[in-house]
This record gives structure tokens, sequence and C-alpha cells, in this order.
């Protein structure tokens, strides 16, 4: 009677040990193969790995694979290891030096032009851009399309 009382009691543990074991475990997008700098990474170049809880990461890492779909990687990405939330950017949509298109809209009026952005920008981001018909430097807001947008933002 006790030993098979006792037999249960150490079962019970141990299935209580290993669930908790298993619950304790962290999934994480890391990438399946090496991705170098100035990479768009796709969901293609990812894997789930899993890492015990305990697991002490360096830095900051991202936890989903939805969030580095689409990002460009700042440098090189090993396979296998989890990405640092440094480690990746918003992908630029302008470059410092290359010729853009600039628009100005307000009421009916519609001016289009071209610039030479003074920095890259992402979506949103609001970068200065020279003119090049006038010379003179103007403050956007890069658009989706790639083209910076001045005026009243």
């Amino acid at each position: 009677m006790k030993t098979s009382l006792l037999c249960t009691v150490t079962a019970a543990v141990i299935v209580a040990t290993i669930q908790t074991a298993l619950s304790e475990e962290r999934i994480l997008p890391v990438p399946a193969v090496t991705i170098y700098p100035g990479d768009t990474i796709n969901e293609s170049m990812l894997k789930d790995r899993t890492f015990p809880e305990n697991y002490r990461f360096r830095t900051a890492v991202v936890e989903s694979p939805r969030v580095l779909a689409g990002k460009t990687a700042r440098r090189t990405l090993l396979p296998g290891e989890p990405v640092p939330l440094n480690a990746v950017d918003d992908p630029k949509l302008v470059t410092r030096g290359v010729q853009t298109g600039i628009v100005f809209e307000e009421g009916g009026l519609s001016i289009i032009g071209v610039g030479i952005p003074l920095q890259s920008g992402t979506m949103g981001e609001t970068v200065q851009v020279k003119n090049v018909d006038s010379g003179r430097v103007i403050t956007g807001r890069v658009q989706s399309d790639g083209r910076i947008r001045i005026g009243i933002q």
C-alpha cells in the first residue's frame, strides 16, 4: 500500500515537473539562413526556436516573426540566434543624395518637383530635402511611395 502510494506521488511530481518545464520555454523567431546588412527580412527566412525560460539574452530580442517581416537588417544575423531589437530597422524609402519627388498640396493646388534628400528616411519620418530647381532646403515627410510631402504637415 505504501509503495503504490509512493509511486503515485512520485509519478505526479514527475508529471508536474515536466509540465512546468514545458511551460517555461520561450519560442522565438530566429534566422534560418544568414541575413546580411541591408537585406529585407521575410517570413521564409525565419524559423521558430525554443529557448529555456532561464536563458539570458545579451540584449532585448524580437519575440514575434510579424515584427521582423518587412524590416531591414542593420547587421549580420546568424542562423539559430535570437534577433536583437536594435539589429533591424524599417526600410529606407528615401536615400541621402538620391533624387526623389517632392510634392506640395494645399486645397486644389498641387506642385510636383524634384529634390535631393539630405538624409535617409523611413515612411512618416521628417527629413530635410534640397529643391533641385531653387536650391532651397525644405522640410518634408516621407510618404509610402518614396516621395516627400512638403508644406503643412
